[in-house]
Protein backbone atom coordinates (compact mmCIF):
# COMPACT_ATOMS: atom_id res chain seq x y z
CA UNK A 1 0.00 0.00 0.00
CA UNK A 2 1.54 3.46 -0.66
CA UNK A 3 -1.12 5.39 1.16
CA UNK A 4 0.26 8.44 2.92
CA UNK A 5 3.58 7.83 1.03
CA UNK A 6 4.89 10.50 -1.25
CA UNK A 7 5.39 9.91 -5.33
CA UNK A 8 9.20 10.33 -4.87
CA UNK A 9 8.67 7.92 -2.63
CA UNK A 10 6.70 5.60 -4.98
CA UNK A 11 8.75 6.43 -7.80
CA UNK A 12 12.00 4.29 -6.03
CA UNK A 13 9.60 1.63 -5.59
CA UNK A 14 8.44 1.55 -9.49
CA UNK A 15 12.64 1.95 -10.79
CA UNK A 16 13.01 -1.34 -7.73
CA UNK A 17 10.19 -3.30 -9.73
CA UNK A 18 7.27 -2.85 -7.98
CA UNK A 19 3.92 -1.70 -10.27
CA UNK A 20 0.98 -2.58 -8.32
CA UNK A 21 0.34 0.55 -5.56
CA UNK A 22 -2.90 0.19 -3.10
CA UNK A 23 -4.31 3.48 -2.07
CA UNK A 24 -6.80 4.12 0.73
CA UNK A 25 -8.61 7.53 -0.14
CA UNK A 26 -9.69 8.88 -3.37
CA UNK A 27 -8.46 12.40 -3.37
CA UNK A 28 -4.93 11.46 -1.64
CA UNK A 29 -4.87 9.24 -4.69
CA UNK A 30 -5.81 11.34 -7.56
CA UNK A 31 -2.28 13.81 -7.16
CA UNK A 32 -0.53 10.93 -7.43
CA UNK A 33 -1.79 9.03 -10.29
CA UNK A 34 -1.90 12.67 -12.72
CA UNK A 35 1.63 12.80 -11.26
CA UNK A 36 2.89 9.19 -11.83
CA UNK A 37 0.71 8.26 -14.90
CA UNK A 38 -1.15 4.93 -15.08
CA UNK A 39 1.58 3.33 -18.18
CA UNK A 40 2.59 0.40 -15.97
CA UNK A 41 1.53 1.29 -13.30
CA UNK A 42 -1.96 -0.69 -11.72
CA UNK A 43 -3.83 1.30 -8.68
CA UNK A 44 -5.84 -0.27 -6.49
CA UNK A 45 -8.58 1.44 -4.41
CA UNK A 46 -8.55 -0.33 -0.90
CA UNK A 47 -10.26 2.08 1.39
CA UNK A 48 -13.63 2.56 1.70
CA UNK A 49 -15.54 4.33 -1.13
CA UNK A 50 -17.94 6.99 -0.21
CA UNK A 51 -20.48 7.12 -2.94
CA UNK A 52 -20.25 10.83 -3.53
CA UNK A 53 -16.37 9.80 -4.77
CA UNK A 54 -17.39 6.91 -7.17
CA UNK A 55 -16.93 9.33 -9.95
CA UNK A 56 -13.63 10.02 -9.35
CA UNK A 57 -12.52 6.61 -8.25
CA UNK A 58 -13.98 5.45 -11.68
CA UNK A 59 -11.82 7.81 -13.56
CA UNK A 60 -8.04 6.74 -11.47
CA UNK A 61 -8.58 3.10 -10.32
CA UNK A 62 -8.25 -0.35 -12.17
CA UNK A 63 -9.00 -2.30 -9.46
CA UNK A 64 -11.72 -1.16 -6.42
CA UNK A 65 -11.59 -3.61 -3.54
CA UNK A 66 -14.21 -1.91 -1.61
CA UNK A 67 -17.37 -2.86 -2.68
CA UNK A 68 -20.49 -3.93 -0.09
CA UNK A 69 -23.35 -2.94 -1.73
CA UNK A 70 -25.48 -3.13 -4.64
CA UNK A 71 -26.27 0.37 -4.16
CA UNK A 72 -22.81 1.04 -4.87
CA UNK A 73 -22.38 -1.01 -7.71
CA UNK A 74 -25.24 0.60 -9.38
CA UNK A 75 -23.58 3.81 -9.33
CA UNK A 76 -20.00 2.73 -10.45
CA UNK A 77 -21.75 0.86 -13.40
CA UNK A 78 -23.63 3.84 -14.22
CA UNK A 79 -20.74 6.06 -14.14
CA UNK A 80 -18.53 3.52 -16.29
CA UNK A 81 -21.42 3.45 -18.72
CA UNK A 82 -21.40 7.43 -18.54
CA UNK A 83 -17.74 7.53 -18.79
CA UNK A 84 -17.18 5.55 -21.17
CA UNK A 85 -14.97 2.84 -19.37
CA UNK A 86 -15.39 -0.53 -20.70
CA UNK A 87 -14.42 -2.30 -17.51
CA UNK A 88 -13.95 -1.65 -13.83
CA UNK A 89 -12.19 -4.64 -11.50
CA UNK A 90 -14.23 -5.21 -8.48
CA UNK A 91 -13.63 -7.35 -5.66
CA UNK A 92 -16.33 -7.34 -2.29
CA UNK A 93 -15.52 -6.09 0.52
CA UNK A 94 -17.09 -8.97 3.26
CA UNK A 95 -17.30 -8.09 7.46
CA UNK A 96 -17.11 -11.22 8.76
CA UNK A 97 -16.77 -9.50 12.29
CA UNK A 98 -19.26 -7.05 12.00
CA UNK A 99 -16.87 -4.03 13.77
CA UNK A 100 -18.49 -0.85 13.53
CA UNK A 101 -15.83 0.98 12.74
CA UNK A 102 -15.03 -1.27 9.45
CA UNK A 103 -17.15 -1.64 6.38
CA UNK A 104 -17.96 -4.16 4.05
CA UNK A 105 -21.12 -6.31 2.69
CA UNK A 106 -22.44 -8.80 5.70
CA UNK A 107 -22.04 -12.52 4.87
CA UNK A 108 -25.24 -13.14 4.24
CA UNK A 109 -25.70 -10.33 1.59
CA UNK A 110 -23.27 -11.49 -0.59
CA UNK A 111 -24.93 -14.32 -2.75
CA UNK A 112 -27.63 -11.21 -3.96
CA UNK A 113 -24.39 -8.74 -4.19
CA UNK A 114 -22.44 -11.45 -6.83
CA UNK A 115 -25.65 -12.14 -8.78
CA UNK A 116 -26.25 -8.25 -9.17
CA UNK A 117 -22.67 -8.08 -10.39
CA UNK A 118 -22.65 -10.78 -12.80
CA UNK A 119 -25.65 -9.01 -14.59
CA UNK A 120 -23.05 -5.99 -14.89
CA UNK A 121 -21.89 -5.07 -18.21
CA UNK A 122 -18.90 -2.91 -17.08
CA UNK A 123 -18.03 -4.36 -13.34
CA UNK A 124 -16.04 -7.35 -13.66
CA UNK A 125 -16.00 -9.08 -10.13
CA UNK A 126 -12.69 -10.77 -9.70
CA UNK A 127 -12.70 -11.89 -6.07
CA UNK A 128 -13.33 -11.26 -2.32
CA UNK A 129 -11.29 -8.85 0.16
CA UNK A 130 -11.50 -8.59 4.07
CA UNK A 131 -9.94 -6.84 6.50
CA UNK A 132 -10.14 -8.48 9.46
CA UNK A 133 -10.08 -7.51 13.26
CA UNK A 134 -6.61 -6.72 14.31
CA UNK A 135 -4.75 -9.06 16.93
CA UNK A 136 -1.62 -9.15 18.36
CA UNK A 137 -1.20 -12.52 17.37
CA UNK A 138 -1.44 -12.83 13.71
CA UNK A 139 -2.78 -16.56 14.06
CA UNK A 140 -6.01 -15.12 15.34
CA UNK A 141 -6.89 -13.82 11.82
CA UNK A 142 -6.39 -17.12 10.86
CA UNK A 143 -9.98 -18.09 11.23
CA UNK A 144 -11.10 -14.66 9.07
CA UNK A 145 -9.35 -15.31 5.89
CA UNK A 146 -10.36 -19.06 6.07
CA UNK A 147 -13.97 -18.15 6.17
CA UNK A 148 -13.23 -15.34 3.58
CA UNK A 149 -11.87 -18.30 1.16
CA UNK A 150 -14.46 -20.80 1.89
CA UNK A 151 -17.31 -17.73 0.88
CA UNK A 152 -15.25 -17.50 -2.76
CA UNK A 153 -14.75 -21.26 -3.65
CA UNK A 154 -18.54 -21.95 -2.55
CA UNK A 155 -20.07 -18.31 -4.44
CA UNK A 156 -17.25 -17.89 -6.82
CA UNK A 157 -15.48 -20.69 -8.20
CA UNK A 158 -12.27 -19.39 -7.71
CA UNK A 159 -10.70 -15.49 -7.89
CA UNK A 160 -9.04 -13.52 -6.19
CA UNK A 161 -8.57 -12.96 -2.16
CA UNK A 162 -7.45 -9.92 -0.97
CA UNK A 163 -6.68 -10.28 2.52
CA UNK A 164 -3.43 -9.71 4.81
CA UNK A 165 -1.46 -6.31 5.40
CA UNK A 166 1.80 -6.29 6.28
CA UNK A 167 1.69 -8.13 10.01
CA UNK A 168 -0.79 -10.89 9.28
CA UNK A 169 0.41 -11.87 5.32
CA UNK A 170 1.60 -14.79 5.84
CA UNK A 171 -1.35 -16.40 7.13
CA UNK A 172 -3.19 -14.93 4.77
CA UNK A 173 -0.99 -16.93 2.23
CA UNK A 174 -1.53 -19.80 4.10
CA UNK A 175 -5.27 -19.63 4.01
CA UNK A 176 -5.10 -18.66 0.11
CA UNK A 177 -4.43 -15.19 -0.28
CA UNK A 178 -3.65 -13.66 -3.99
CA UNK A 179 -3.32 -10.08 -2.74
CA UNK A 180 -1.52 -8.89 0.13
CA UNK A 181 -1.36 -5.24 1.30
CA UNK A 182 2.26 -4.94 2.34
CA UNK A 183 2.92 -1.31 2.45
CA UNK A 184 3.94 -0.90 6.26
CA UNK A 185 6.75 -4.11 5.16
CA UNK A 186 8.10 -2.34 1.76
CA UNK A 187 7.77 1.71 2.39
CA UNK A 188 8.19 1.19 6.28
CA UNK A 189 5.96 3.24 9.17
CA UNK A 190 3.97 5.87 8.24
Amino acid sequence: MSKTHSPEVIRKALSAGASVFGENKVQEAEGKIVELGRDGIEWHLIGHLQSNKARKAVQLFDYVHTLDSIELAERLERICIEEGREELKILIQVDLAGEDTKSGAAESNLPSLIEYLRSCERLKLTGLMILPPFFDDPEATRPYFKRLRENRDELLSGGELSMGMSHDFEVAIEEGSTIVRVGTAIFGQR
